[in-house]
This record gives C-alpha cells, structure tokens and sequence, in this order.
C-alpha cells in the first residue's frame, strides 16, 4: 500500500523542526555555525513502516538539554553570574572519565576566544587602566572554561520545544493523510 500523503505530512513535520530549531540557534546567537549546519533529518519508507530520524552533532543534545555544572560555589565572588545553570539537566560536567577531554576543551574555548578576540583588562588605577592586555589566549579559555566546568551550560531547548510542539499538532494530521491515502487506494483504486 501506497502512503504517498502521510509520507508528505510526516516530512512537513520534519521541516518544521528542523526549520524551527535553527531559529532557535540563531535567536540565541548560536546560528549559522556547525551544530546549526548539522540539523537534519532522514526518512525511511518501508514497507507498512515509516522511520524518521533526526540527525545533529553529539553536542547538539547538551545545548539542548544544558549541562550542570560540578560546583558553582567554586567562582570567583566576582563572578557576573553565579549559581547552577541548569539544575534539572540529566547531563553534568565531571560524571564521566574522559582522558583528554579537558584539553581539548580547553583548546576550543582558545580558539573560539582568537576568534572573538576575547582579552583580559588591564586593572583600573594602573597606567593603562582599561585597555585591553595583549592576548594570552590560553589564560583567558582557562578562565571561561573553569566557569563553564563549574557553573554548567544552560538549557536551551531549541531542539525540544519546537519537536514538542509540532508533536502535538501532528496527530490530526496523520489520521488525516492515513484517511485519504486508504480512500484513494479502495475507493479509486490508485497506488
């Protein structure tokens, strides 16, 4: 059997969110890099099944989700924000054992800081108080990334709310596309 409409209904829907969740990204100044890039989706027709699934880079799902932090009360008191980021996260720095991975954390945290040329200030009430220091990339990317560690990443959901909110307003839908492909193939007798 032929389910040419409900196949037309279920990749309307996987548009949407994908659609949906790179506006999301780009809302949250985080559009148009490569988690961005990576959002797609894939739907196997087969026969009396549809499978669709859908596709982002590993880390896409922490961004998402967010990341709790190991231990917000180890910032500096001078810290602009404070406190857990994402308290309900199933996901949270230091449960795992990865060998490397803080270096290589730390290695992207530097080169995201190149990029933006984030720098360090000079201290007020010295003679180039307020300017910016010549770039020690690598102490800057340990600065963020010790908050990052302990403070945690926080939820986005810009994947989840919008798969969420096209779940709902696809169920009408798909009966509806069910319905009409069934009449077609009995009634008219079309494939």
């Amino acid at each position: 059997m032929v389910y040419a409409n409900l196949e037309d209904i279920i990749d309307k829907y996987a548009k949407y969110v994908i659609q949906q969740a790179r506006t999301n990204l780009t809302k949250d100044d985080k559009g148009g890099g490569s988690l961005y890039n990576s959002l797609g989706y894939e739907l196997d027709v087969e026969i009396d099944a549809f499978l669709l699934q859908f596709q982002m880079d590993d880390y896409g799902v922490f961004v998402d989700k967010g990341v709790r932090g190991k231990d917000p009360t180890k910032l500096s008191p001078n810290a602009r924000l404070t406190g857990q980021q994402a308290p309900n996260s199933p996901f949270r720095f230091g449960s795992g054992n990865y060998a490397g991975t803080w270096k290589t954390f730390l290695a992207k945290i530097e080169s995201w800081a190149k990029s933006k040329n984030v720098r360090f200030r000079e201290q007020k009430g010295s003679s180039k108080g307020g300017q910016f220091k010549a770039g020690n990339y690598k102490s800057i990317a340990y600065v963020i990334a010790n908050n990052i560690y302990n403070r945690g990443i926080k939820t986005s959901n810009f994947f989840t709310t919008p798969f969420e909110r096209a779940q709902q307003r696809l169920g009408d839908d798909l009966l509806d596309a069910f319905i009409i492909d069934v009449e077609k193939q009995i009634i008219y007798g079309e494939n």
